[in-house]
């Protein structure tokens, strides 16, 4: 799958090294603390390395400001800052989680771009041109979370499962914005929802595109 990720993303062979000690750090740390489910491991770069790459496949800039939240083994924080010249700031709560990426980062070489805040996106402050979250709540619980990091130009990049439609659907009761739903490369059944220009809704009965 390593090749997959350089044909979609064509970056130095030096960058595609860095994905894969970033596999072998996320590995080896499973054995301490359960970063991710042991049932992809087998399948560690389609599961993870990949489905995170993607994300990039929407973005036209390739440097700027992205926040992660919950980023957890650094999918997919930790590899939009290997693909890219972004300033990325990874927003996970639990403390052994935080710190694997701390420690993470640094042995990348991205200490110089990659900031860690153990926290809940609720506690972060500052504001960012892009944010992702992958696998940490319901689109409607995300956009409350953070919505104070985001501004109008800001792109949200969440990939989400088989519900994607279902937890859209339900966002729009509460948020306004522009929505579109893509396909997953890794999984013909998920889907990422992108947007932007979110808002929480002021009155009633009024849907957005």
């Amino acid at each position: 799958m390593l090749g997959v990720v350089a044909e979609r993303l064509p970056v130095p062979r030096g960058t595609l090294d860095r994905l894969d000690r970033l596999v072998a750090l996320v590995v080896d740390e499973q054995a301490r603390q359960n970063l991710v489910s042991g049932a992809t491991l087998p399948d560690i770069w389609t599961r993870h390395v990949l489905d995170s790459a993607q994300l990039l496949f929407h973005v036209e800039q390739r440097a700027g400001t992205w926040l992660d939240v919950g980023s957890g083994a650094g999918f997919p924080g930790l590899v939009v800052a290997i693909l890219s010249d972004f300033q990325v700031t990874l927003a996970e709560p639990r403390r052994l989680r935080a710190e694997f990426l701390a420690r993470a980062a640094e042995k990348l070489g991205l200490g110089d771009r990659v900031a860690v805040r153990q926290a809940k996106a609720e506690a972060v402050t500052g504001r960012f041109g892009f944010v992702s979250a992958r696998a940490v709540a319901p689109v409607a619980a995300l956009f409350a979370a953070a919505a104070h990091l985001a501004g109008p130009g800001t792109a949200w990049l969440l990939p989400k499962g088989r519900s994607a439609e279902e937890e859209l659907a339900s966002a729009r009761e509460t948020w306004q914005g522009a929505f579109r739903l893509v396909p997953s490369v890794t999984d013909p059944e998920a889907a990422i929802l992108l947007a932007s220009n979110v808002a929480r809704r002021r009155g009633p009965g009024r849907k957005s595109a």
